[in-house]
C-alpha cells in the first residue's frame, strides 16, 4: 500500500511539474505543500484575528457595531464571488504568479504584456501593503501589551516604528533560514487561528460582568468620523460612512491570492490552489463574524472602550472581561496570530516578486529572480519584500490615520489584481480553458458581478475617512495608488513597451508553435522545450 501511495505521489508531482513546464517554467521551488497547508497560508494571511482587532476603533467610528456586523455579511458575500472566480482561473493557470500570470494568459496576444505589466505592479502595491498592515499591527499590538502590568512602558511613534522594524526583520529570517519550516509553522498558525480565535471569544463572553443588548450590537449607528456636528455623516450622509466603513470588513478578507502563489509548492496545484482560496474565504468569513459578535456583545462602556488609554479598544474589552492577566493572556494570543499572519504575507509577497522579477517585471531583475539552492527560498525578494514594506509604514510617524491608509492601499492594489484577470476571463471568455475547478454556466454571471465589486470599492476605500480634511487625516491611498499608476502606465510608454514581453516562456513557448492556452499540449511543449527552460528571466 505504501509502494502505490509513494508511486501516485510520484505521478503527481510529476504531473505538477508537466503543468507547470506547459506553462513555461521549470520547478524550482520545493514542491511539498497539500491542500491544508495551501489553505492554511491564506487561512494565515487573512487572519480575521489580525484584521478585526487592528481596524476595531476605526470600525467603531466609522458606523459602528451595526455596519460592523452587517457589512462583514454583504462584503463576505461579494468576497466569495471574487474567490470563485478567481479560484477557477488558478485551476487553469496553478503558478506562483497568480494574478500578473492569469492576465497576460487571458488576454489577446498583443495586449497581454501591457495586461500583465499593470496587474503585477497592482499586485506588488497590495502584497507590500498588507505586509505592512499586518506586521505594524503587530508592532502596535505588542506596545500596548507592554504597557499591561504596570510596566510604566509608554508607547511612542518611534518606539513602535522601532518594534515593526524587528517584527519585520525575524519575518524576513524565518523566510530565509526556516523555510523548511514553513509548513510546520503553517500547520501551527492554522490551529492558532482556529482555536485561539474560538478560546478568545467564549473566555470574553463567559466573563463579561454585562453583554450588550441585541439592539446595541445589530442597529447601533455611530459616526465618529469628525468632532460633533463635523462628521461626514452629519455633512453629508449616512450611506457614505456605512460605505468608507466596510473597509475593516473588506481589508480582513483579502490575501488569498496566496494560495495562488504558492502553487508551485503546492501538489496537486490546480485544484489545491482553488480549492485553498474558497476555504480560506469561507472559513474566515465565518470566524470574522463569530469575533466581532463577541466583542461587541462584551463592550461593557462603549466611551470607554473608544477612548481606552492603551489606544486599542479590543485590549480594552479584555481588562474590562477577564481582568489584566488575563487580557495578557488574551493579547499574546492576538500577537501570536499577528505574527504568524505577517510571516506568511511575507512568503506569499517574495513568491510574487519573484516570480514577477523571474519574467523581467521588476527594476533589478535579473538580482532578484534567483532562488537560493542551499534553503530553496527567494531570499533576495523576501528581504525586498520587508524593506519595501518597512518603507511604506514610515508614515505613521507623521499621521494619525496613515494605517487606516495603508490598509486602504492594501485591498486597492489586490483587489485590483485580482479584478484584472477577472475582467479579462468575461471580455474574452471565448479563449478561456477550464481547469478542473470550474463553476460551469454560474461562472460569467458570478465573475461579472465579482468586477463591478472590485470597481465599488476602489472607489470608495480612496474617498477621506476623517473630517475635516488636512496634512493629518488625509486619506494617502489616493497618493499611493496614483504614483503606482503613474510609475506603471508611464514607464511603460516611455520604456517598458519595448522590453517587457509578459510571462517569457509562454511567449516563447508559443513561437514553437505550442499553444499554452491548451492544457493538452503539455507533452509537446515538454518534448519542444525539455529541461533547458531557464526560469532566470
Amino acid at each position: 500500500m505504501s509502494d502505490t501511495a509513494s508511486s501516485t505521489g510520484k505521478g503527481g508531482m510529476a504531473a505538477d511539474e508537466a503543468e507547470l513546464a506547459r506553462m513555461g517554467y521549470k520547478q524550482e521551488l520545493k514542491r511539498e505543500l497539500g491542500l491544508l497547508q495551501n489553505f492554511g497560508v491564506s487561512f494565515s494571511i487573512i487572519s480575521v484575528i489580525t484584521g478585526i482587532p487592528s481596524l476595531f476603533l476605526y470600525g467603531l467610528n466609522t458606523g459602528g457595531p451595526a455596519v460592523m456586523v452587517w457589512g462583514w455579511v454583504v462584503v463576505a458575500c461579494f468576497t466569495m464571488l471574487v474567490g470563485l472566480a478567481m479560484a477557477e482561473i488558478c485551476s487553469a493557470h496553478p503558478t506562483s504568479g497568480g494574478p500578473y500570470f492569469w492576465a497576460a494568459m487571458l488576454s489577446r496576444k498583443r495586449d497581454a504584456p501591457l495586461a500583465s505589466w499593470i496587474t503585477g505592479w497592482f499586485n506588488l502595491l497590495g502584497q507590500v501593503a498588507v505586509t505592512t498592515g499586518i506586521s505594524f499591527a503587530c508592532a502596535t499590538f505588542i506596545s500596548t501589551a507592554c504597557t499591561l502590568g504596570n510596566t510604566g512602558f509608554v508607547p511612542t511613534p518611534k518606539t513602535t516604528i522601532g518594534i515593526y522594524a524587528a517584527v519585520l526583520f525575524t519575518q524576513g529570517l524565518t523566510n530565509t533560514f526556516g523555510v523548511h519550516l514553513l509548513h510546520i509553522l503553517n500547520n501551527i498558525s492554522v490551529w492558532w487561528h482556529a482555536v485561539g480565535t474560538t478560546a478568545l471569544v467564549i473566555a470574553i463572553l463567559a466573563k463579561a460582568p454585562t453583554h450588550q443588548s441585541g439592539k446595541f450590537v445589530f442597529q447601533t449607528f455611530i459616526d465618529g468620523t469628525g468632532p460633533p456636528g463635523q462628521g461626514w455623516s452629519d455633512r453629508a450622509s449616512t450611506a457614505y460612512v456605512v460605505v468608507i466603513g466596510i473597509l475593516m470588513a473588506q481589508y480582513t478578507l483579502t490575501g488569498f491570492d496566496a494560495s495562488a502563489h504558492m502553487t508551485e509548492e503546492t501538489r496537486n496545484a490546480a485544484m489545491s490552489g482553488s480549492i485553498g482560496i474558497v476555504m480560506a474565504i469561507g472559513v474566515s468569513a465565518l470566524l470574522g463574524w463569530f469575533l466581532i459578535l463577541g466583542l461587541l456583545f462584551s463592550i461593557q462602556d462603549l466611551d470607554t472602550t473608544l477612548a481606552s488609554p492603551t489606544g486599542q479598544p479590543v485590549t480594552q474589552i479584555f481588562l474590562d472581561t477577564v481582568g489584566e492577566k488575563g487580557a495578557i493572556v488574551l493579547m499574546v494570543i492576538v500577537i501570536g496570530a499577528m505574527y504568524f499572519c505577517g510571516t506568511f504575507s511575507v512568503t506569499s509577497n517574495s513568491r510574487m516578486m519573484y516570480a514577477f522579477a523571474r519574467d523581467g517585471g521588476i527594476p533589478g531583475h535579473k538580482f532578484f529572480a534567483k532562488v537560493d539552492q542551499r534553503w530553496k527560498s527567494p531570499i533576495r525578494t523576501v528581504w525586498l519584500a520587508c524593506t519595501l514594506s518597512f518603507i511604506l509604514g514610515l508614515p505613521s510617524l507623521g499621521s494619525s490615520v496613515a494605517f487606516a491608509a495603508a490598509t486602504s492601499i492594501a485591498t486597492i492594489g489586490l483587489y485590483t489584481s485580482y479584478g484584472i484577470p477577472i475582467a479579462l476571463r468575461v471580455i474574452y471568455r471565448d479563449q478561456f480553458v477550464r481547469g478542473p475547478f470550474h463553476l460551469g454556466k454560474f461562472s460569467y454571471p458570478v465573475a461579472v458581478t465579482a468586477v463591478a465589486w472590485i470597481l465599488f470599492i476602489s472607489i470608495a476605500f480612496i474617498l477621506p475617512q476623517i473630517n475635516p480634511v488636512d496634512s493629518q487625516t488625509l486619506n494617502y491611498a489616493i497618493v499611493a495608488v496614483g504614483i503606482v499608476i503613474t510609475y506603471s502606465v508611464g514607464f511603460w510608454v516611455l520604456s517598458a513597451r519595448k522590453w517587457f514581453k509578459g510571462p517569457i516562456k509562454q511567449i516563447e513557448a508559443e513561437s514553437m508553435g505550442v499553444d499554452v492556452m491548451d492544457p493538452t499540449k503539455a507533452d509537446v511543449f515538454e518534448k519542444s522545450v525539455p529541461v533547458t527552460v531557464d526560469s532566470k528571466a
